[in-house]
C-alpha cells in the first residue's frame, strides 16, 4: 500500500557526497616528493574522461539521483564529456539541471595536488600565477605542495544582471596596494570565480540573465583558456570546464546569450520532466520531507504515516495533466517540485487531521486533496482573465487526475448494487472532520462497497486505509456520475442521482 520509494544509491557522485572525504590526502608535501610518486598531471577535461570512461565500462550512471533521463539526456551528457566539450542544460525549471551539474564534481579525482597558499589551484609541474612561479623558482624541489579536495574544485554562480567582471574574472585589490604595492604589481590582483576554479568546473545557471558585457568576458575562457585582468598586462591560461544552464525560453527567443559564446558551447543538451506519472512519483517518493513515511514508523509528532498508493498517483498524474493543460503556462513550465509539495501538502493535511482526532496513524484521503490548492498555487502560472478563476481551474485538474486513477485502479463488476443503494434516499458524509472509526459505519449501511474497498487495500482492515480508499470510490463513482456530490470545502456529501 506504501509508495515505492528507489533504491539508495550512495555513489560517489551524488550530490550530498560530494562534500565528504572518502579517503586521507596523499602523504605528500613537497614538489620533490609528488615528482618521484609518478603522479601526472592531465587537463581537468581529460581527468573527467577518464573518470566517465571508467564509469560507464563498468555500467555505472554518471549522475545519480536523477529519474527518467536513461535514454535521452544522460547518453548525450556522456557523449559531450568522453569529447571534452563544455555543456549547455536546456530545461524549464525543475529538471534536475543543477542537480546534474552538481553531480559532474563526482567525475573529478578526489584529491589534487596545487601550490601551497596558491590562491587558484596552481599546478606544480605548471604554475600560471606570479605567487606561484616565484615560489617554484625559488624553493625547486623544496616547493610545498597542499592536496586539495574535489568539493574545493566546483563553483557556481547564479547569474544576474549586477554580476560584474571583477566578480567572474577579478580586479585590482585596493587594500595590498595600501600596503604598499605597486599597481603594476601582479600580486595586487584579487581573482575572480573563474579563476579561483582552476583546473576544476565553473557552473553558471541562468546564462541569458547574464548581461551581455558580462558574457563577453567569458568569450576568451572557453576559446582561448585564458583570461585577462584589467590593468594587468596578465594572461592567465586557465585549464577550466564550463557548464551552463538556461531557460529555452530566454534561450531560443529572447536571444538573450550572444552568439559568439553560444557558439563555443561544444554540446547543448535539453532537459525534459518525467515522462510518466511512475517517475514522478518515485522522484517524489525520495524527494518529499516526510516523518515516519515508507516504512510506516512514528515520525516526529509520533504519527504512522501511510500512503496509499491510489493516493499518491493522483498526485504525480496531477502534475503530468497540469503540463498539457491550456489554462497553465506551459512555457514557464510545471516542476517536479510541484510534485513534491503536493504529496508533503497532502501527508501534512492527513497528519494534522489524525492530530486533531486523536488517531495515531495519519492516511491521506480524497478529502485532503483540498489541501493541495495552496502548494500548487505558488508553482503554477494559471492564464485566465477572469477573476478567481484560478481556484476552479486547480480543482478541475485535481478531479482529473483522480478520476484518471480511479479507472485505472477500481474495476467495479457490477456497480448497479452499490447505486441501488444509493437510490434508497442513502446520503454518506465524509470529509476531514470525521475520524476512520466512522467509515465503519459506510461499510455497514452500503455493503456492497465492502468488496471493490477490499480489493483496492489488499484485504486491510486498518480502519484509517479504508477511510481512504472507501472515500476515493465514492469520489471516483461521484466523477463516473453514478453518484451526487455536494461538497463544501474539504467536506462532502454523496447521494443517489435520481
Amino acid at each position: 500500500m506504501s509508495t515505492p520509494t528507489p533504491d539508495a544509491m550512495p555513489a560517489d557522485n551524488h550530490p550530498r557526497n560530494l562534500a565528504r572525504q572518502t579517503t586521507p590526502p596523499p602523504a605528500i608535501s613537497t614538489l620533490g616528493e609528488l615528482t618521484a610518486s609518478g603522479w601526472v598531471s592531465i587537463p581537468v577535461s581529460e581527468e573527467i574522461r577518464r573518470n566517465a570512461s571508467a564509469r560507464i565500462a563498468a555500467g555505472e550512471p554518471l549522475v545519480t539521483g536523477v529519474l527518467g533521463f536513461e535514454d535521452t539526456v544522460l547518453p548525450q551528457l556522456e557523449n559531450a564529456l568522453l569529447a571534452g566539450h563544455d555543456v549547455i542544460l536546456l530545461g524549464e525549471r525543475g529538471q534536475a539541471k543543477t542537480r546534474i551539474v552538481r553531480s559532474l564534481v563526482g567525475l573529478l579525482d578526489e584529491w589534487m595536488p596545487v601550490v601551497a597558499g596558491s590562491e587558484i589551484h596552481d599546478d606544480p609541474y605548471h604554475p600560471i600565477s606570479r605567487m606561484a612561479k616565484d615560489l617554484v623558482a625559488a624553493h625547486g624541489d623544496e616547493t610545498p605542495v597542499a592536496w586539495v579536495h574535489r568539493s574545493d574544485r566546483f563553483g557556481e554562480k547564479l547569474a544576474t544582471p549586477d554580476t560584474s567582471i571583477a566578480d567572474l574574472i577579478g580586479e585590482v585589490d585596493p587594500i595590498r596596494v595600501a600596503e604598499g604595492r605597486y599597481l603594476s604589481d601582479e600580486l595586487t590582483i584579487h581573482y575572480g570565480l573563474v579563476p579561483r576554479l582552476n583546473r576544476g568546473i565553473f557552473a553558471v545557471n541562468e546564462l541569458p540573465d547574464l548581461a551581455e558585457r558580462i558574457q563577453v568576458g567569458l568569450l576568451n575562457v572557453l576559446e582561448e583558456r585564458d583570461v585577462q585582468i584589467r590593468g594587468h598586462r596578465v594572461r592567465l591560461p586557465l585549464d577550466i570546464v564550463l557548464v551552463a544552464t538556461a531557460n529555452p525560453e530566454d534561450y531560443t527567443n529572447r536571444g538573450r546569450i550572444i552568439t559568439p559564446l553560444k557558439d563555443r558551447f561544444g554540446a547543448q543538451i535539453r532537459t525534459h520532466y518525467p515522462p510518466d506519472a511512475a517517475t514522478e512519483l518515485v522522484i517524489a517518493a525520495a524527494e518529499a520531507d516526510l516523518p515516519g513515511q515508507g516504512e510506516g514508523g512514528p515520525g516526529g509528532n509520533g504519527l504512522k504515516v501511510e500512503v496509499p498508493a491510489f493516493m499518491a498517483e493522483i498526485v504525480a498524474e496531477l502534475s503530468q495533466i497540469a503540463r498539457q493543460s491550456p489554462h497553465l503556462n506551459q512555457r514557464s513550465g510545471v516542476s517536479v517540485r510541484l510534485t513534491i509539495a503536493n504529496y508533503e501538502t497532502m501527508v501534512a493535511n492527513a497528519s494534522r487531521r489524525a492530530l486533531r482526532n486523536g488517531e495515531s496513524e495519519a492516511v491521506p484521503r480524497v478529502s485532503d486533496l483540498q489541501a493541495l490548492l495552496s502548494s500548487t498555487q505558488g508553482k503554477v502560472e494559471i492564464e485566465s482573465m477572469e477573476e478567481g478563476r484560478e481556484e476552479i481551474i486547480l480543482a478541475q485538474l485535481i478531479a482529473a487526475a483522480t478520476l484518471l486513477v480511479f479507472r485505472r485502479r477500481v474495476h467495479l463488476a457490477e456497480p448497479q448494487p452499490i447505486i441501488e443503494a444509493f437510490a434508497e434516499d442513502m446520503v454518506v458524509h465524509a470529509g476531514d472532520d470525521l475520524p476512520s472509526a466512522a467509515y465503519a459505519d459506510i461499510l455497514a449501511a452500503v455493503p456492497a462497497l465492502a468488496e471493490p474497498v477490499s480489493r483496492l487495500t489488499d484485504g486491510s482492515s486498518d480502519p484509517a486505509v479504508v477511510a481512504s480508499a472507501l472515500e476515493f470510490i465514492l469520489e471516483g463513482l461521484h466523477l463516473t456520475k453514478r453518484l451526487n456530490k455536494e461538497a463544501a470545502g474539504s467536506r462532502a456529501t454523496y447521494r443517489g442521482r435520481g
